[in-house]
């Protein structure tokens, strides 16, 4: 590992501990040529995944949309980071053991879903009427009439 002051490369780990829920491992590091020290960390390679959109265009798997699309789902409830950081390394774990290359876009959108509606109902609502584009009342009374049953 490089250190990232003055790129020397014999730097010695002097500290190690699991990091984000033991999915990675963090490393403090120290350089032995100018004595600094840094934070490296270390994740499990997995397999790339493409997804695959409505116009059946492909794109590499991207977290931060899942993220963005709970936080968004979840403003102003009683939803906490943690809670939606749990969430969204669940529902890349259903994803990630499929060990398949590529996933459709309502795939991904099913299983969040699915997910968020054991978590806050009313984010659930929420995001369900932006994936599901509802276009009037009477399909967001459906979805909720779904949610009663």
């Amino acid at each position: 590992m490089k250190c990232p002051y003055c790129n020397a490369e014999d730097t010695k780990v002097i500290d190690s501990r699991p990091a984000e829920e033991s999915n990675s491992i963090r490393r403090r590091r120290q350089c032995e040529s100018c004595g600094r020290r840094f934070t490296t960390y270390e994740k499990i390679e997995t397999i790339p995944v493409m997804v695959i959109k409505k116009d059946n265009n492909r794109e590499p798997y991207d977290r931060s949309k899942i993220e963005s699309g709970i936080l968004r789902a979840c403003h102003k409830r009683p939803v906490s980071i943690h809670q939606i950081n749990e969430l969204v390394d669940e529902i890349e774990n259903i994803i990630f053991n499929r060990e398949e290359k590529e996933i459709k876009s309502s795939e991904i959108g099913e299983i969040v879903m699915d997910k968020l509606k054991d978590l806050e109902e009313v984010a659930y609502v929420r995001f369900a009427s932006v994936y599901r584009e509802f276009k009037d009342v009477s399909t967001f009374l459906e979805e909720l009439e779904k949610l009663r049953k």
